[in-house]
């Protein structure tokens, strides 16, 4: 019998919810709680998922605000989070989709999950083949993570064989994915920034980075001329702030910026760079581009053909860090807030499963 499945149907599931928003000083394990709640029973169209893995991004630190809106709706007091999971059919009320069948879906930080199979948004639902790549790698290399990497990339940054690519927050999940995307695609320099003496040197002895910069050691700017003394031509930034000051001091004339996300908004209490330093961006003919993943689905089924097959040549290798327990997932996601993850931050909810 499955855990949390009673002969006559599902019962509870445990959930984290929200208890109270962040304060001054950012979230803490203490504006979360572990509860349990009723699993209501299927409808037509819905499936019951065991999750397996659940992911924690850097995207839901906007949602725990009440007022601005991240991306999509913001989370709500007393409700569950929400997120990307991957996990097992248990029962099914969905034509096509058959009990053991794997799913993607976004009703994470839960074990059980009652989701909605629809074919419309593969954002939102999907069956992943786990014999093409480890479940796990379908929340992070083969899923939203390695997904907004390759459009970013391809779409906001128009990379370019030959191009000299910067990217921020390099040891993160997106960003470990968007320095080694960046060399398979044609450039022909990487340089990636991340805080600390040993993420400096795994950017470029295990991730493939040709050369660093230690945030925490010397200013982004005076890193960056060292490690591109003639300019870069696209920065990937995850960060804003004085690295994306730093970027456009060092981006070449008609050079890119595809703006994926600016973490350092809700991650740090020093002084802003001035908008005055966009002036860069008119003297060199700059393009920046905001880009938010899902306006780009019809490029998915070119990223999961190109990457599971650089995956499976052994071009391509999965980094992540990985929590076990839905009881941990609180500490995993402030954890990564704070960089502590290399690659992908997951949650382990079923420790049966092989990562």
């Amino acid at each position: 019998m499955t855990a949390g499945v009673t002969a006559h149907g599902p019962a509870v599931t445990q959930v984290v919810i929200l208890v109270r928003r962040p304060g001054p000083g950012g979230p803490t394990p203490e504006d979360f709680a572990l509860a349990e709640q009723a699993v209501p029973e299927l409808g037509a169209g819905q499936v019951l998922v065991r999750n397996a893995f659940m992911s924690v991004d850097p995207s839901m630190r906007g949602r725990l605000e009440e007022t601005e809106k991240h991306y999509t709706t913001n989370f709500a007091i007393g409700e569950p989070l929400d997120g990307s999971a991957v996990g097992q059919v248990i029962a099914s009320r969905a034509p096509g989709i058959e009990t053991g069948a794997w799913v993607r879906h976004r009703l994470g930080w839960r074990d059980l999950a009652v989701v909605t199979a629809t074919a419309d948004n593969p954002s939102a639902f999907g069956v992943i083949d786990v014999d093409r790549a480890a479940p796990s790698a379908w929340l992070g290399i083969l899923g939203q993570t390695g997904f907004t990497a390759y459009a970013g990339l391809l779409r906001a940054g128009e990379l370019t064989k030959g191009d000299t690519v910067f990217v921020s927050a390099a040891a993160g999940a997106v960003g470990s994915a968007a320095g080694r995307f960046a060399h398979l695609l044609g450039a022909a320099r990487v340089i990636g920034s991340a805080g600390g003496a040993a993420k400096y040197r795994l950017l470029t002895e295990e991730l493939g980075f040709d050369a660093a910069v230690d945030h925490r050691a010397e200013p982004v700017a005076a890193g960056l001329g060292r490690a591109a003394p003639d300019g870069v031509d696209l920065y990937f930034d995850n960060v804003g702030g004085d690295h994306l000051v730093a970027a456009l001091d060092a981006l070449r004339v008609g050079g890119r910026v595809a703006l994926c996300g600016m973490i350092s908004q809700f991650t740090s209490d020093a002084p802003r760079p001035t908008i005055d330093h966009l002036i860069q961006a008119v003297l060199k003919r700059l393009t920046l581009r905001g880009f938010i993943v899902r306006d780009h689905e019809d490029l998915r089924p070119e990223f999961e053909d190109r990457v599971s097959g650089w995956l499976r040549t052994g071009e391509l290798v999965s980094r992540q860090t990985v929590v076990n327990g839905l009881d941990h997932a609180v500490a995993a996601f402030l954890g990564m807030l704070r960089g502590d993850n290399v690659g992908k931050m997951l949650v382990r909810l079923d420790r049966d499963v092989e990562s």
